[in-house]
């Protein structure tokens, strides 16, 4: 079941920052880049994305840039018919995590019942960024968070 205050976000498609735009429309970031084209399982992709983090000396950002980037792509393989790839920009102090998949279905956070085992990722990833969303592309989609 979609709450009603996800319907109006999954309806409108929220727009990136410009800086993750570049990365989310295929062309050079203006801030550091790094991809991981195989980004399952997950437990690759948060060491990648601890090792890349601490590379650029953004550790603060790890341990929330992990759950994150856990959620897309568990999303991605549970909702997405896998995850593609994963990319990571550091703009400033702003951190963006994007997830491709292989589904056009928009991300819609649900109301999870109480003893459910899933149903709260893109609630986690709401609580963690300061935005998030996604982007269309000619087979699937980009989900996005931007981390502080």
């Amino acid at each position: 079941m979609t709450t009603s205050a996800a319907r109006p976000q999954a309806a409108a498609g929220p727009a990136p920052p410009e800086w993750l735009q570049t990365v989310l429309s295929d062309t050079s970031p203006d801030g550091e880049l790094a991809v991981f084209d195989q980004p399952s399982p997950v437990s690759a992709a948060r060491v990648f994305v601890a090792t890349v983090l601490t590379q650029w000396q953004a550790d603060d950002s790890v341990y929330d840039a992990q759950l994150v980037v856990t959620e897309l792509i568990t999303n991605a393989m549970r909702h997405g018919g896998g995850a593609a790839s994963l990319a990571l920009v550091l703009r400033g102090t702003h951190v963006g995590c994007a997830v491709s998949d292989h589904s056009t279905a928009p991300p819609v956070p649900t109301t999870p019942d109480y003893f459910a085992e899933y149903g709260r990722g893109m609630h986690l990833i709401q609580a963690l960024s300061i935005c998030w969303g996604w982007y269309p592309m000619t087979h699937g989609k980009r989900v996005w968070a931007v981390l502080r």
